[in-house]
């Protein structure tokens, strides 16, 4: 395989992985928000969904984002009946996203992600190499 094709998959693997970094930072940071108003739903997880697309000008598969979609699971109940948005119950809704999931999510990120720039630095220092014996 072409060098500079390697680079430029590695390329694309730290790219939909720092969108990824993207959203689960967002996840994190909304994870305390509550809802508005009673009957509202609170902040809504979001997950991302990777895809295979052909790069028929490099002649090579590449991962792309496929989608940003919203986590449709359940939301948390927390009773707080003096909080504004609580219902009927005192119950208010709390947003689905789990702390340590997120965490875990964004460690496998990191991880992909570092993966990828090794593969990039290889692949310069390998072309760097054979610029060097070609002199």
């Amino acid at each position: 395989m072409d060098l500079s094709k390697a680079m430029m998959i590695s390329a694309a693997g730290m790219k939909v992985q720092s969108t990824r970094m993207r959203v689960i930072s967002e996840n994190l940071a909304n994870a305390s928000s509550v809802a508005s108003a009673p009957g509202v739903d609170p902040y809504r997880r979001k997950t991302v969904t990777f895809i295979n697309a052909l790069d028929s000008e490099m002649g090579v598969t590449r991962v792309k984002v496929n989608k940003v979609t919203f986590d449709q699971s359940d939301f948390g109940l927390r009773y707080e009946p003096g909080h504004p948005a609580a219902d009927e119950n005192g119950y208010i809704k709390t947003p689905n996203v789990n702390g340590l999931i997120e965490a875990m999510d964004m460690k496998q990120s990191q991880r992909s992600y570092e993966a990828n720039l090794n593969s990039i630095e290889v692949s310069k220092s390998m072309m760097m190499r054979t610029l060097d014996l070609l002199r």
